[in-house]
Parts: structure tokens; sequence; C-alpha cells
């Protein structure tokens, strides 16, 4: 039990950075909603999980085989589908915020979204660290920033999508190619180097830490 909790610490040490990265900018991002942002980033893990297991199951043109299998492993297997799951979680969460609370998601969406990428890291990490507890750090400063980034774009695409559904299917596949272009990166040995990869990620985050400061002061959604 002590090892895990501390592989869960050293998981959740980019969420609690950004925590006080909100709290010390006094950005209007309350303790309620980064829990629920941190819970909704954590259940995406388990319906991406199921994607991932019966994708393989597929015929025909869903079938990974061939010499598209490594592509389609990594930018439809992976990638598409830890997105989605975050997309589908994170549209549930908006309905309800919508439902309950006044307080306008235009302002939130990046922030939301970032806090729940890295809800999802902290399981996924933990994950990979009770086989192996010698990357658990390793991943909370390459892995962890990559969802982060990814999230704040998942978290973007569902504010657009009702009113403008073409910028925000953008904004969710600009997401997967990240994911997919930083796993492929480090599935092909010999190719690129791994700080290649760490650097598209992040590159990625800070772009969604800039997006984040932008939608604090002026709500704007592009």
């Amino acid at each position: 039990m002590g090892a895990l909790f501390i592989i869960i610490f050293i998981s959740s040490i980019p969420a609690i950075a950004v925590f006080l990265w909100f709290r010390f900018a006094r950005y209007p991002f309350s303790i309620p909603w980064f829990s629920a942002a941190l819970l909704a980033g954590a259940a995406s893990f388990f319906p991406a999980l199921l994607f991932q297991y019966i994708f393989p199951a597929g015929i025909g043109i869903f079938q990974i085989s061939g010499k598209w299998g490594l592509f389609a492993e990594i930018f439809i297997r992976i990638a598409l589908t830890e997105e989605l799951s975050r997309f589908l979680i994170l549209l549930i969460l908006f309905a309800v915020i919508n439902r309950v609370c006044e307080k306008p998601l235009s302002k939130m969406a990046n922030a939301v979204g970032l806090v729940a990428g890295l809800g999802f890291a902290i399981l996924e990490s933990s994950g990979y660290g009770a086989s192996n507890f010698d990357i658990t750090l390793l991943r909370a400063f390459t892995a962890a920033p990559l969802h982060g980034a990814c999230g704040s774009r998942v978290g973007l695409s569902v504010l657009l999508l009702r009113e403008r559904p073409f910028q925000g299917i953008l904004r969710f596949l600009s997401a997967v190619a990240i994911h997919g272009i930083y796993n492929f990166m480090l599935r092909i040995p010999g190719r690129f180097p791994p700080i290649a990869a760490v650097l598209i990620a992040l590159s990625a985050l800070v772009s969604a830490i800039q997006a984040i400061r932008i939608e604090m002061k002026t709500g704007d959604k592009s």
C-alpha cells in the first residue's frame, strides 16, 4: 500500500502543480470544479480501455493488420480512442455544469480539459508504475503534459461543437494528431530521439497554458 501511495502521489504531481498555479494566479476555478474535472478525466480512462479492448475484434477496414497496422494502432486504437473517451466524458460534464452552474463555460473549457487530461494521466501512469516503478517519475513529466495538452484541446472542442462545429472538430482532430505523433515518435526506435516526442508534448502544453491564460482573462472561445 505504501508503494501504491507513492506511485499515485508521483503521478499526481502535474495535477498538483496546475492546482497551485490556478490558486496563485487567482483564476476563478474552485476546488469543486477542479475535483470534478480531475475525476471526469480519471473516469475517461475506463471507456478508453474498453474501446481499445474491443477494437481488434473489428473486421474489414477496422481490422488492424497489414502495412497500415502500426499507423492504425497508434493513431486510431490509442490516440483516437483515448481522445474520444475524454470527449464523451467532458460532453457529459459540460452538460451537467450548464444545468447547475451559472458560470460561463467560455472561460473554463480549456482549463477543464487540461485538468481532465491530467486526471487520465494519473490513472494511466499509476498503472504503468505499478508494473515498473522506475518509469513513474518519467511519465509524470512526459506523458502527463501530453494528456494535459490534448485534454485542453478536447475541452475546447466540446465547447465549440454546438456553435462552431467545424472548429470544434478541428480542435478534436488536433488533439488526436498531437497524441498520435507523440506515440509514433516513441514507437519507432532509431528514427526519432525520445526528446523530440517530449518537446512536442511540452510545446503543446505551453500552447494550452497560453490559451488558458487568455481564456481566464477574456473568455475568448477562439
